[in-house]
This record gives structure tokens, sequence and C-alpha cells, in this order.
């Protein structure tokens, strides 16, 4: 098959660029999918969005009959369904049907239905990790396509010329923990913070810095944050790198992930990584991770405090370098299986590329 048209929804792109939204761009940049004719697809404001999501895509697929339309954002409209193996989803996570407890109110009411129905009738899938599609394979049609397409993590705050080692905190200083993300139920941060609460009961001075802006839900450490809570709200690159250069461990207490961008993004810098036990965050950390149970803050605690005791730091300074660097390399190599998709449809998968079917 020659160079194809591709329509790329990019409709949900507008402000600050989080992980999603540069996952939309950079995956189906334009020089990356050389010498098919890659068209971003956008919208001014939110009407517009919904405009271009329900109709303006599949318009554009249905009067051009030979294109792809990715949707790498938000879940497709019904009337996509008329584009049959020529719509594809891009599908970060499945909790929109797994936690709705966890969804703001938008979500419950538009993207939930719709990745609901999506996953009826999309026979295309794409997905982010292992982890990803074995979860959407339990839940879309049989005879759908769910085909690995791991992002590559850039250096995207530049935390790449950071120093290689990291001590432990001098005596008096307190470890400085970070947790990165919007403030959100799913993000669970309550467990971050008895966490650290309980390092500091057990006499090992410790902080924590919160970056990310609020979004949805009732939080209610923001009404009476614990003395050793700093909340930095959105900051730029600049000030995530001098955040990511000061602190010890980045901590991650999240429900529920389909990937978990950011710990890999800061492993560019060498900090190390500490997450919730489970399938994903084995997948995306492997042995560069420290694991704990957000549940039982007591133990997480105590389980932090005897890493540094062991003087493991600079060791997983060492492996979170080489492990952002294997998943990058695991990367390149499903965006050249996705090329090839391009061209000759599902036989590029035949030996093994594509997610277990079962």
């Amino acid at each position: 098959m020659s160079a194809r048209r591709i329509y790329v929804d990019q409709t949900h792109i507008r402000g600050h660029v989080t992980g999603i939204e540069r996952v939309a761009r950079d995956l189906f940049a334009p020089d990356l999918l050389a010498p098919h004719d890659v068209r971003f697809v956008r919208s001014r404001g939110l009407p517009g969005m919904l405009a271009a999501q329900q109709i303006g895509l599949p318009w554009k697929g249905l009067t051009d009959r030979d294109a792809l339309v990715v949707l790498p954002g938000f879940p497709p409209g019904p009337l996509c369904a008329a584009l049959g193996e020529r719509c594809i989803l891009y599908v970060h996570d499945i909790f929109l049907l797994t936690r709705p407890q966890d969804l703001s109110w938008k979500s419950r009411l538009y993207m939930a239905p719709s990745f609901a129905l999506a996953t009826r009738y999309v026979r295309r899938f794409l997905v982010n990790s292992r982890t990803t599609g074995r979860d959407l394979r339990r839940i879309c049609r049989q005879d759908a396509l769910v085909a690995l397409l791991r992002p590559a993590v850039g250096d995207v705050f530049g935390l790449a010329n950071l120093p290689d080692r990291r001590r432990a905190p001098a005596p008096g200083e307190p470890l400085r923990l970070l947790a990165l993300g919007t403030i959100e139920p799913r993000k669970n941060y309550p467990a971050a913070i008895a966490i650290v609460a309980a390092l500091n009961r057990m006499g090992v001075p410790a902080e924590l810095h919160l970056v990310g802006r609020v979004g949805w839900g009732r939080h209610a450490f923001l009404d009476a944050p614990p003395s050793f809570l700093t909340c930095h709200g959105y900051v730029d690159d600049a000030g995530l790198r001098r955040l990511v250069e000061s602190s010890h461990l980045l901590l991650s207490t999240s429900k529920a992930e389909g990937l978990g961008l950011p710990l890999l993004e800061v492993q560019h810098g060498g900090l190390p990584v500490a997450a919730p036990v489970g399938p994903v965050f084995e997948e995306v950390l492997g042995e560069s991770g420290l694991y704990l149970d957000p549940d039982d803050p007591e133990r997480a605690a105590r389980a932090v405090a005897a890493w540094l005791r062991e003087g493991r730091l600079a060791a997983a300074a060492q492996a979170a370098r080489r492990n952002v660097a294997a998943w990058n390399t695991e990367a390149a190599r499903d965006a050249t299986r996705f090329r090839d998709f391009l061209v000759r449809g599902t036989a590029a998968y035949a030996e093994g590329g594509a997610v277990a079917t079962t």
C-alpha cells in the first residue's frame, strides 16, 4: 500500500500540555510517519472539540475513503463506527470503566459512555503498555487488533545532565519526596501524605513536594495541609528540573495507571521511584523501582527508611537511567512495527507484536 492520509485528533490539546497530550502529539508526528500525509485536527474551545469528535472526524473519514482516523486522546463518537478498520483508538488506560468513583462529572457523562461504546465497535486499538492491552482485551470485541505502541519517553524537563549519584540526606536534612500529577482522587495523595507522616513519626525528617494543578474532587488536605507538605501547583519545565534536582525520591501512590509517564520521565535525571505494587508499575519500572503498599503507610515508610539506611540511592539512580533507556529501545521497536502496519496492515503484527489475545 502506498502513502496514505492520516487524520489525528488533537482537539483536546489546549493550554498546558501534559503527559497524554504529549503522547498524542509526539507518537503521530508527521516527521515520524513520513511519507504518510498526517493531518492534525484541532479545535477552539469545548463546543468545537465536541463537534469535531462527534461529526468532523467521522465526516473526514467517510469522505476520504482511504484515510485513517486516529484518536489518541478522547474516545471516538458513534459515527466513527462507519469507518470500520480505518478508525484507530489509542488507549491509555481503562479506568473510565473500572473506576467510575474517581472520575470527574464530565468524564462520567461524556468520556466513559463513549469509551464503553467504542470497545464494542472499534476493531483497531493501540495501547501504551502490555498491562493496558491485557485489560482492554478483556472488554473489547474478540476480533479487534490490540497492538503495542509504547511512547518514547523524552527528556522533556532537561534532566539528563543532573549528577549520576544521589546522596542520602545529611544529618538534620529532610528526605525530600516528590509527587507529580493532577490533584484528583485517582492519584491517591492522602496515601502519600500518610507515608510521609509515618516517616516523620519514626524519626526520619521528611517533606512532600506535590506538583500538579488542582483537578476535580474534594481534597481535605488542601484545606489544612500538614507542615511537611508543599503544594507547588503547575510548574514550568525549569521549575520541575529544580525540584527533581533537590529531591531524593519520586513517590507515586496512584490507584490506577495505564502507564505512569512521569515515573519514566524523571528517570532521565536518575531520580529513584517508589510506586505501588501492581502489574503496570512493575512493567514500567522493572528492577529500578521500590514497590510499596500505599494502604499500609507504616510499612511503606519502613521500606523507604530501610532503602536509605542501606545506601541504595546511588544504585537506584543508575538503575533509573538504565530503565528509561531500555523502555525507549522497546518503544522504538513498537514505532517501527506501527509504520509497517500502515503499509502492510495486521500482517505487521504476525510475529508477536500484538498484545496477547487472551
